[in-house]
């Protein structure tokens, strides 16, 4: 399935800022960022409850947000993109 994960870390202080080196960290892990602080990640159910279970151990609730959307296996129809970033396919060919 596919989840929109979106955060907003404060970094007003040193730890906020090594928040959200690790929160991004892990979203590059596991899926594609398509804006600053937007990611796209393609997971299996397991896969998500583990993320999320990570990703809530690194915020600070009191500070920091962390949105999840399940888009779901039919993604493809559920996506509209306009502007400049073309967008990518996340079940598409992987070139290294």
């Amino acid at each position: 399935m596919l989840v929109l994960v979106t955060y907003d870390v404060n970094t007003e202080d040193a730890a906020g800022r090594k928040r959200l080196r690790q929160v991004a960290k892990q979203c590059v892990n596991y899926g594609q960022r398509v804006q600053n602080s937007v990611f796209e990640c393609l997971v299996d159910p397991a896969q998500y409850k583990l993320l999320q279970a990570r990703w809530l151990e690194i915020i600070d609730p009191a500070k920091d947000s962390l949105r999840f959307y399940q888009l779901g296996n039919k993604h493809q129809s559920k996506i509209e993109h306009f502007g400049v970033k073309a967008s990518y396919e996340p079940e598409g060919v992987l070139l290294v």
